[in-house]
């Protein structure tokens, strides 16, 4: 049996304007997870994923190297809860928080 799992994350590191929000979402929706991801106006990206425990590992692994020009100094995970999802039925690109 699978148990689902949902991570909360920032990455830290340069991480906007290097097509890293979509690059997220492409590797999260290959991966059948659901979720959100946004930019901060800090300069670092933020997400929840949902679904498979192995799965969430696996994209919080990803997360890590990021898309080719990005550079992840830090990932951030905390355990999350269902209410972060905020109603995301796939997985979906955000506004600015």
């Amino acid at each position: 049996m699978r148990s689902n799992r949902i991570a909360h994350v920032l990455i830290r590191g340069r991480v906007q304007g290097v097509g890293f929000r979509a690059w997220i979402q492409h590797q999260a929706q290959l991966h059948g997870l659901k979720g959100w991801v946004r930019n901060r106006h800090d300069g670092s990206v933020e997400a929840v994923f949902s679904g498979p425990g192995e799965m969430v590992e696996v994209m919080l692994k990803a997360c890590h190297q990021g898309p080719a020009g990005s550079l992840v100094q830090l990932v951030e995970p905390v355990e999350g809860a269902d209410h972060e999802l905020g109603g995301a039925s796939g997985f979906e690109v955000r506004r600015t928080a």
